[in-house]
């Protein structure tokens, strides 16, 4: 039997949501509880048999009631349970705990789950000498599961709190953390409940201390409000609570908290401080010099966790708890962390980090998430932190942009980059030396390494203008030697341009890199430089002041090469009319018309490629026949531009699939957009006999023998709902006729039709048969101006 669910919990975990569908969740449900309650079953088995109930309690217990009565069958199996089967007997704790939140039985008032919080506290007080170490252990998965049902149900266990204090002073295990931890979690999680409601005040806090012995009148859970409260909790809005002067039982429990707050580990101490500054800020009498005492054990600290849990305190408290010589040593032990041989390289990255967003005592003014240094943090402290080659990447380019910020104001003070900013001239050097490094060749780690610092010394020090426009010329020197770059100087150039275009840098490495390309002998091309060279001079092209003329002489050349066109390699031929596709959309397209439209018939007719040459013969036809200004707006659009297919999403596809959906379908609307007005009566052939009526000719009443009769009407507009059919195009009209008598017309076409233009005459030659009455219907379609079509039927 063992084996056989074994296979079948397996099946559960493997799509819990097919096998519920395939078995319902109430029989599955009701096996795992029978086998609970049988005795034959090993306990090895049952432990096995509730990991369904711990992992996925909300698929089988999807109501209120379905988890009332799954609890209610586990509190008696935990009853009848054996007392040395701790594995099992800590197992149904914890699927207990997980019925109990996921069923909803904890918000709403459920007797099950008051009993459950009974036995969790009975079990947390059993302090027998009878198995020990086993009745340790269940103790703390007890305390565990309060803490779990206080974290998703705040103010649960309010009215237990001194009970939890008790348990937690007098405890000498290792259950000490787990206690200290509850212990502090409902003592925030009660005060706050105190705040948020407007009634409560310093005797509600001392009843809630245990001061006063006398029964509760609030409820063991919190109400919805107050539960919809707690969310603004994490989101750092606090509640204060009004007491009065004489608030000296909740200064004892947070004095004996933080002095006992050394015996537990850094990670639950940090828990435990952040809980307890929490406390502090929603009650104003109690003054944040409260922590006072532990501020030397905790600067002196190399635990991330509690420097961590300093430095909240300090964003929270400021100068009422820290002074500015406080500020300082804190920034001194951060300098020192931050290079410390003995810490890791992600802890030392995280000390950097905490410099760039120090919460100062006064801070200047920057905005939440900014990157910014503290005012105490002068060059001289921080010279420890000069970068240097041989640091990894990240921790050279952390200690590269904490020094481009601190000497961020020397460069402005001296805007020309004079030798007298020292600062400034050693970061450039570092610049420069990782730019040796990277043009004798190193690895790609070193390239981007190299151009990230790059972009963050540009993104500081691109207004001095000497060390700016040096940087672009050793960048176009790099390049000369190394091509493969090409894409990281791309996205350099990308890159500067969006984040400040006003200083024009982007633009000025496009032209140095335009002309290091053109003013390369082509010989010592190789196809593999010359694609990076295509390459950089597309970009080159979305540049509109920068000159053309010199790109299109060297694609000129490059098209004649033999091994160029007689290779069909589609690659190199793509790169040749990305540039032209570019060039095709320049504001300086009237200079550069003759040389593309040579570039373009010569690769339609020789290059090897049929791909090409056809792409290559739609853009000649397009730059031949179409005006600048609509060649430049088609050029423009993503569908022709390879960037904006790359960056088309989900939805710009599926919007574009129903719009070329909606073009090639004809659509059909009810009413008449145009109408037929007769213009004057039919007149008849030569051949017809004289003195007959006219009218009567015209519809065929008359009883002589007419050849053919001519129908004369103009086209006119009629009053249509279609807001797009003021102006149409290619209106095509069919008219039919009812029966024999009569031959069938040929169908009319008019070009366009617009308001503001003379009618269009309309003649329709009729050729009876036999001179009878007859019915003629029209019906018409025609294009509008949003690129649709519709049609319409009249008689």
């Amino acid at each position: 039997m063992a084996v056989n669910w074994q296979a079948t919990i397996c099946d559960f975990f493997r799509s819990p949501s097919r096998f519920v569908s395939s078995k319902s969740a109430d029989v599955f449900l009701a096996e795992l509880l029978h086998e609970l309650r049988n005795d034959r079953v090993p306990n090895g088995v049952k432990v096995h048999l509730l990991a369904p109930l711990c992992e996925q309690p909300a698929l089988l217990c999807p109501t209120l009631s379905a988890g009332e009565e799954t609890v209610l069958e586990l509190l008696s199996v935990f009853a009848h349970c054996r007392l040395p089967c701790v594995p099992f007997r800590s197992s149904l704790l914890v699927a207990l705990t997980s019925v109990l939140i996921c069923s909803s039985c904890v918000s709403t008032k459920v007797r099950v789950c008051v009993d459950f919080l009974d036995l969790l506290l009975q079990i947390a007080q059993d302090t027998s000498a009878s198995h020990a170490d086993a009745a340790l252990l269940l103790r703390g998965v007890a305390c565990e599961c309060l803490r779990e049902l206080e974290t998703c149900r705040p103010g649960l266990l309010s009215q237990r709190l001194e009970l939890i204090g008790e348990l937690w002073s007098k405890e000498n295990s290792r259950l000490h953390q787990p206690y200290a931890r509850l212990n502090s979690l409902v003592l925030k999680n009660a005060v706050y409940r105190l705040a948020v409601d407007p009634g409560s005040g310093n005797d509600d806090l001392k009843l809630l201390l245990g001061e006063k012995e006398r029964e509760a009148e609030r409820q063991c859970r919190p109400t919805d409000k107050e539960a919809a409260a707690f969310s603004s909790l994490a989101m750092g809005t606090m509640p204060t609570l009004q007491t009065g002067q004489d608030c000296k039982d909740l200064r004892t429990v947070l004095s004996t908290t933080l002095e006992n707050s050394f015996l537990l580990t850094p990670p639950c101490q940090a828990e435990v401080l952040r809980t307890l500054v929490q406390v502090v800020a929603m009650v104003p009498v109690v003054r944040p010099s409260i922590f006072r005492a532990q501020l030397l054990r905790l600067l002196g600290t190399g635990q991330v966790c509690l420097l961590h849990v300093t430095l909240l305190m300090k964003c929270a408290y400021t100068d009422s708890l820290f002074s500015t010589d406080d500020e300082a040593f804190v920034l001194r032990r951060l300098v020192l962390l931050s290079q410390h041989p003995l810490l890791s390289k992600a802890e030392q990255l995280f000390f950097l980090d905490c410099m760039l967003h120090f919460p100062e005592n006064r801070p200047i003014g920057c905005g939440i998430g900014v990157e910014s240094l503290p005012v105490l943090l002068t060059p001289q402290l921080a010279y420890p932190l000069w970068p240097a080659v041989l640091h990894d990447d990240a921790t050279m380019l952390a200690r590269f942009n904490l020094l481009l910020l601190l000497h961020q104001e020397e460069g402005e003070r001296d805007g020309d980059g004079e030798e007298g900013a020292t600062g400034l001239v050693l970061l450039y050097q570092h610049l420069g030396s990782l730019l040796d490094i990277v043009t004798r060749g190193h690895g790609p780690k070193m390239a981007v390494a190299f151009f990230r610092a790059l972009f963050l010394f540009l993104v500081s020090f691109c207004h001095v203008h000497k060390l700016a426009n040096s940087l672009a010329d050793q960048l176009c020197a790099l390049y000369g030697r190394r091509s493969d770059l090409a894409l990281h100087l791309l996205n350099l150039a990308d890159r500067t341009r969006d984040s400040f275009p006003e200083r024009g840098w982007s633009a000025r490495l496009c032209g140095a890199l335009q002309r290091v390309i053109v003013e390369a002998p082509p010989a010592q091309f190789t196809v593999t430089d010359l694609r990076w060279h295509l390459k950089v001079l597309a970009r080159v092209a979305e540049e509109g002041h920068l000159s053309q003329l010199s790109t299109l002489r060297l694609l000129a050349d490059v098209t004649l090469w033999p091994r160029v066109c007689t290779s069909a390699d589609w690659r190199l031929g793509n790169g040749v009319l990305r540039i032209c596709r570019r060039l095709m959309a320049h504001p300086g397209l009237d200079a550069l018309l003759p040389s593309l439209a040579d570039v373009l018939q010569h690769l339609m007719r020789h290059y090897g490629d049929a791909d090409i040459g056809d792409h290559a013969r739609l853009y000649y036809s397009l730059l031949t026949t179409l005006s600048k200004e609509k060649l430049a707006a088609g050029m423009a659009t993503r569908a022709l531009s390879e960037e904006g297919a790359n960056k088309h999403s989900l939805s710009c596809i599926v919007a574009d699939t129903e719009r070329l959906t909606s073009m090639l379908t004809v659509h059909r609307t009810d009413e008449a957009a145009f109408r037929l007005a007769e213009s004057e009566y039919p007149q008849p052939s030569p051949s017809e006999t004289e003195g007959c009526c006219p009218r009567a000719d015209a519809y065929g009443l008359a009883g002589r023998k007419r050849s053919h009769l001519t129908l004369k009407y103009q086209l006119h507009h009629s009053v249509s709902k279609l807001s797009c059919s003021d102006q149409v195009f290619s209106l095509h009209l069919r008219f039919n006729f009812r029966g024999s008598h009569y031959e069938q017309l040929c169908d009319l076409s008019v070009p366009c039709l617009f308001p503001e233009r003379l009618a269009p005459a309309v003649e329709l030659l009729l050729k009876p048969r036999l001179a009878v009455p007859v019915t003629l219907s029209a019906s018409a379609m025609f294009s509008t101006v949003n690129d649709l079509s519709w049609t319409f039927g009249t008689k």
